[in-house]
C-alpha cells in the first residue's frame, strides 16, 4: 500500500512539473498553448512515446535496449521497399514492424543465450542496422507513398491526429500487459531476483527475447508513424532518439537496475521532455541544449534512483 502511495505521488511531482513548465511557456509565448502547437506537442510525442513503452519493458527487466532509434530507420526503409515494390499498405506496414521484431528477438537471444551484456548487444546492432540501411538506401530518403499509408500520419479523428490515437491505444495496451498479466509480472522480477525467478522454474531466456521481441516491435511501429507523417523514409531517421527514450523511462520512475517501472510514469516523462523542447525551439534556443539539458535529467534521474535504492536496501 505504502508503495503504491509513493508511486502515485511521485506521478502527481511529475504532473505538478509538467503543469508549471506549460504555464510558465504559455506566459513567455502566448502562442505555446495554441491548438496547433499543442497537437504539435502531441503528435511529436507519439512518436517518441511508442519507443520509450518498448524500453519501460527492456529497462524493468535490468536491460537496455540502444536499437531502437537505428531499428525505426530499418523498419521504415522495408516498409519503404515493399511499397515501392507494389505491396498493399497493410501487408508493407505488417513486413516493417515484423522485421523489426525478429531484429528485437536476435537481440534479446544474444543477451539470454551467449549471456552477453546488452548494452553491449544493442550498441552493436545500433552500429549494424546504421550501416546496414544506409547501404541499401545509398543514403537517399525513399519518399512519395500511396494515400492509404499516409493516412496513418496525417489524418485527424475529432481534431486528434492518428499518430495520437495509436499511441494512447498502444499505452493502454502496454499498461495492461505490464500491471495485469504474467508476462509483466516476470518481466519486474527479471529485474529484482532473476536467479529466484529462474529457481522457480520460469524459463527467463525467454521471456528476455520477448522483451527485447517487443521493444524492436515498438520501434517498428515509432518508424512506421513517422514514415507515415513525413511521406518519407530516411536511414538516418531516428538519430539520438534511444536517449530521450531512456530520459523519459527514468524520468518516469522506472528503476535503471530494474524491478520497477511504469508505463504512466514514462508517459509523463515523455510529454515534459517534449514539453521542454517544444518551448526551448520555440525561444530559438540552440538544439545543443536541449541534448545537453536531456543529458543532465538522465544523470540526476540516475543518482536520485541509486540514493533511493541503497536508502531502501539500508532501511530493509
Amino acid at each position: 500500500m505504502q508503495k503504491k502511495m509513493r508511486n502515485n505521488s511521485y506521478k502527481l511531482l511529475l504532473l505538478l512539473v509538467l503543469a508549471v513548465m506549460v504555464a510558465v511557456l504559455s506566459v513567455i509565448s502566448p502562442y505555446f498553448f495554441s491548438w496547433k502547437n499543442c497537437l504539435n506537442i502531441l503528435n511529436q510525442s507519439a512518436i517518441q512515446m511508442i519507443l520509450s513503452i518498448g524500453m519501460t519493458f527492456v529497462i524493468c527487466s535490468a536491460g537496455i535496449d540502444l536499437s531502437i532509434g537505428a531499428l525505426m530507420a530499418f523498419s521504415a526503409v522495408i516498409m519503404s521497399f515493399c511499397l515501392k515494390a507494389g505491396a498493399p499498405s497493410g501487408l508493407s506496414i505488417l513486413a516493417g514492424v515484423a522485421a523489426a521484431g525478429v531484429v528485437g528477438l536476435f537481440n534479446g537471444a544474444i543477451v539470454a543465450r551467449a549471456r552477453v551484456n546488452s548494452f553491449i548487444v544493442t550498441l552493436s546492432m545500433m552500429s549494424i542496422l546504421r550501416g546496414g540501411t544506409v547501404l541499401l538506401t545509398d543514403g537517399r530518403p525513399i519518399y512519395g507513398f500511396e494515400a492509404s499509408f499516409t493516412f496513418w500520419g496525417s489524418s485527424t479523428i475529432l481534431g486528434v491526429g492518428m499518430p495520437v490515437i495509436l499511441a494512447l491505444t498502444l499505452t493502454a495496451a502496454a499498461w495492461i500487459l505490464l500491471e495485469r498479466t504474467r508476462f509483466g509480472n516476470y518481466c519486474l522480477f527479471l529485474g529484482s531476483n532473476e536467479k529466484a525467478l529462474h529457481r522457480s522454474g520460469i524459463n527467463t531466456d525467454k521471456y528476455k527475447m520477448l522483451i527485447f521481441g517487443l521493444s524492436g516491435i515498438c520501434a517498428g511501429m515509432a518508424g512506421f508513424i513517422m514514415t507515415a507523417r513525413l511521406n518519407s523514409a530516411d536511414p538516418l531517421a531516428g538519430s539520438g532518439y534511444e536517449m530521450y527514450a531512456i530520459a523519459a523511462v527514468i524520468l518516469g520512475g522506472t528503476l535503471m537496475q530494474g524491478g520497477k517501472g511504469s508505463i504512466g510514469g514514462t508517459v509523463l516523462g515523455c510529454l515534459i521532455l517534449n514539453v521542454m523542447k517544444n518551448g526551448l525551439t520555440m525561444l530559438a534556443i540552440s538544439s545543443n541544449y536541449q541534448q545537453l539539458l536531456t543529458g543532465l535529467i538522465v544523470l540526476v534521474s540516475v543518482i536520485i534512483s541509486e540514493k533511493n535504492r541503497r536508502k531502501k536496501e539500508a532501511a530493509g
